[in-house]
């Protein structure tokens, strides 16, 4: 039995339907990446799988419970580390840790004692007893693992656990996830960065406007490519659209983005095509890169995956003190 299972789970607000009809399955000691830009339905899912939302259709199995007729039992075996802050900034982050225990119904000592090691696993127990309005935001994030983990969950739900971090402060959490992995843990992780999914996924599903495009290791994604990718981005959108035209005619395989071009490198005649094409252009910018889940997602959904330009994390820290 695989410890998660999503069958055709679809979320309608009423017209608007954010997620069709998305399955998949999680292995023991697995983590599958849901991949996708921001709105593209990778929260809703695992709020749906987390029993947050009640899905319009479709349902979601996690250790053999159903999500939709049987969400308490669900509840008692999965953590979920949400994008939102949930810690209380006034008191400690052992108090914190210590009250996720008790809602799960833990006596007081046993409560105390699973805080502590909690703390411990993220690294936090010399800060235990500072009030989490001291901490910063990679401590923070840490806290909220560490709330996830108190009842010693086998299945972890992260939902863009490293969103708006420093590149040192990701790298540790990191190191966490892949030690939740060791310890045979099933692990759902939403993120919309590439190296971030690269790294750790067992498996990545690729979701963009709610559909769930393709599956499979990062390895198998990125042998879905032939060749390399060769990107020239001109001076303007309007000799980039006129330099696709000729590329098409001349039989290469070409997608425009703006004033970017991408042209799929299957051969070194490729190459000599677009240097003869590219005579008398005022180019900016040329590069050849190699397959990675950047271009996957480009080549399934025909659009770059942009990350987010300022510090989500920060900016929610923020309005939760504005409140």
């Amino acid at each position: 039995m695989d410890p998660v299972r999503a069958e055709r789970l679809s979320k309608k607000y009423g017209n608007f339907e954010a997620v069709k009809g998305v399955s998949f399955r999680v292995g023991k000691g697995e983590l599958y990446a849901l991949l996708g830009p921001n709105g593209a339905g990778k929260t809703t899912t695992i709020k749906m799988l987390s029993t947050l939302l009640k899905p319009t259709s479709g349902d979601g199995y996690v250790m053999g419970y159903s999500v939709v007729r049987e969400p308490k039992e669900v509840r008692k075996v999965i953590g979920v580390v949400p994008q939102d802050l949930t810690a209380d900034d006034e008191l400690t982050g052992l108090y914190n840790v210590y009250l996720q225990a008790r809602l799960y119904g833990y006596s007081s000592s046993e409560a105390m004692e699973r805080a502590k090691r909690a703390l411990e696993i993220v690294g936090l127990t010399e800060s235990a007893e500072r009030r989490v309005s001291t901490y910063s935001g990679g401590m923070r994030r840490r806290l909220e693992i560490a709330m996830s983990l108190v009842h010693d969950p086998p299945v972890l739900f992260l939902d863009e656990p490293t969103l708006g971090l420093d590149v040192q402060t990701r790298r540790t959490i990191w190191d966490l996830i892949r030690e939740f992995q060791k310890e045979g843990r099933s692990l759902i992780l939403t993120t919309h960065y590439m190296e971030e999914a690269e790294t750790l996924a067992s498996r990545v599903g690729i979701i963009d406007l709610g559909v769930l495009k393709a599956e499979g290791t990062p390895e198998e994604l990125k042998s879905k490519l032939r060749g390399d990718r060769l990107y020239v981005e001109l001076y303007s959108d309007e000799d980039a659209n006129a330099l696709v035209r000729e590329m098409t005619i001349a039989g290469l395989e070409v997608k425009g983005d703006s004033s970017q071009i991408v042209v799929s490198m299957q051969s070194e005649e490729v190459l000599r095509k677009v240097i003869g094409l590219l005579n008398g252009k005022r180019v900016r910018s040329i590069n050849i890169v190699k397959p990675n889940l950047e271009e996957v997602f480009i080549e399934i959904t025909g659009r770059r995956l942009r990350e987010e330009s300022f510090d989500a994390f920060r900016q929610r820290v923020f309005m939760r003190k504005v409140r």
